[in-house]
């Protein structure tokens, strides 16, 4: 059961599926490629909305983008275009339904590179960059790496890549730790970059 007195990071409020998402899953380094991608494909998706609404669609996203397989997304085109436009259990977005078909097909380019997991992690030499917020108001929304490395993979074909969703991705796949200092989670965290 979760003890209701630790102190969180304020954005995840009381809400028990966004406290469960804060208290397990956001910030702990993500290595995997193929989850690396989904989540940038999530918070592509999020642009203009609130977090909140997209985990509460993830199980809906999962079942029409078949897994996030990007293998299988990139073959996509305009009929699963208009599948995906007529699917109530996901945002209908034709620009960000596009995007999530080219950036599979970038995804699968990137991997064949070297990994697109490599690429993302080069960003901080592999180690998780750590820092030391005490109040949510300073938090940045973007940051001079998250500006370079949306240009990176905007060069590399992404689209809904800018940098304050790229920030927001790296925040919640761990290439930053942007627990704040107070949060339980800042140190449980940290402890996951250790070697």
């Amino acid at each position: 059961m979760q003890d209701d007195n630790r102190e969180r990071c304020q954005w995840c409020g009381a809400d028990p599926l966004y406290v469960a998402y804060h208290d397990t899953e956001w910030g702990v380094p993500e290595h995997d490629s193929r989850a690396l991608w989904e989540k940038l494909v999530l918070d592509g998706f999020q642009a203009g909305l609130s977090w909140i609404t997209i985990l509460r669609k993830r199980a809906a996203f999962r079942d029409a983008f078949q897994g996030f397989d990007p293998e299988v997304i990139a073959g996509w085109g305009e009929s699963e275009v208009a599948r995906l436009l007529a699917d109530p259990g996901i945002v209908r977005h034709r620009g960000k339904i596009e995007a999530t078909i080219t950036n599979a097909r970038a995804w699968l380019e990137v991997e064949a590179r070297g990994g697109f997991d490599t690429m993302i992690w080069d960003y901080v030499d592999g180690v998780p960059l750590r820092n030391t917020w005490e109040r949510q108001a300073d938090v940045p929304p973007a940051t001079a790496m998250s500006d370079r490395l949306s240009k990176d993979l905007k060069t590399a074909g992404f689209r809904f890549c800018g940098p304050t969703i790229v920030y927001a991705w790296l925040q919640a796949t761990g290439v930053v730790n942007d627990h704040l200092t107070g949060c339980f989670r800042h140190g449980e965290v940290a402890a996951l970059s250790r070697p």
